[in-house]
């Protein structure tokens, strides 16, 4: 214990007299969180008065940002998920330090949750996506152009269920052939499995924006549980009057989870999708009729 803090204070002794270069001047950011304590992990963003970015970073686990920049005025943003976000003006002065007043970040407001009920996923302004890896070079992106799904919202959000269904024959990576080969049997076979389904009953609320939607989903053949990484983005109205609520979502799927055997395929000299396939979404709802 004595040892990690005395390296602790060497650390940061070492960080507040670390030499300024030449024509410079240097900058120091202490980020604290609604009850005080260090913020990790904080963007801080400094820009000149032209609005350039010169300098961005994350704060370190003590909370603290550090930059040498060239003497002159500037303006520093630090953001954090969850959190309002913070402006501050300074100005660097050339060979010395200048430290700004501790930043304490205050939570953001919450964006008004939908309203109990059903709510419909509208095709025309959502997108199911996804991204891998062609022999283990470029990225291949697609997306899947038919789906429906339906939101059933609890009056307790975290009770809250979703039933989405995917055809699978309608993926789309806009090249036809391999299109073609990805609907075969050595990929989706869509012939024998022509839907994929995703349904959750269980939301968790991560703070702020962010929520985990944990589920099941059922693709050829296999059912797996996943967890979509759900950003909240709040409620709006369309070019109609209707209300719709929006988010976007993101997962990781391994193929082998479900019996894509990319290793079978390889043996054969079929090296076209990674074992890895990224998942995004893009979800704009509106209340069932």
């Amino acid at each position: 214990m004595v040892l990690a803090l005395l390296r602790r204070h060497r650390s940061s002794h070492s960080q507040e007299t670390a030499p300024i270069p030449p024509g410079a001047g240097a900058l120091d950011c202490l980020v604290l969180d609604p009850v005080q304590l260090p913020m990790h992990r904080a963007e801080v963003a400094v820009r000149d008065p032209n609005g350039q970015e010169v300098v961005h970073g994350q704060t370190d686990p003590h909370g603290r940002f550090a930059a040498t920049v060239p003497p002159g005025d500037y303006s520093i943003a630090v953001t954090a998920e969850g959190f309002q976000p913070v402006r501050r003006s300074v100005r660097a002065e050339e060979g010395a330090r200048t430290a700004l007043d501790p930043v304490a970040m205050e939570p953001a407001p919450l964006p008004a949750m939908p309203a109990p009920g059903a709510w419909r996923i509208d095709p025309d302004h959502t997108a199911v996506r996804f991204v891998s890896r062609h022999i283990g070079l470029a990225e291949v992106h697609g997306r899947f152009n038919r789906f429906e799904g339906t939101l059933w919202i609890a009056d307790r959000v975290e009770n809250s269920r979703l039933d989405v269904v995917v055809e699978t024959a309608s993926i789309d990576t806009g090249v036809a052939q391999r299109d073609e080969h990805l609907r075969s049997r050595d990929f989706l076979d869509v012939a024998t499995y022509p839907y994929m389904q995703f349904t959750s009953e269980r939301f968790v609320h991560r703070g702020g924006s962010r929520w985990s939607v944990q589920g099941v989903l059922n693709l050829h053949g296999v059912s797996r549980n996943i967890t979509l990484d759900s950003r909240y983005l709040g409620i709006g109205t369309g070019i109609m009057g209707e209300t719709r609520a929006a988010c976007s979502a993101s997962a990781e799927l391994h193929r082998e989870d479900f019996t894509l055997d990319w290793r079978s395929m390889l043996s054969r000299g079929i090296a076209m999708i990674g074992a890895t396939i990224r998942v995004e979404l893009d979800v704009q709802a509106v209340p069932a009729e």
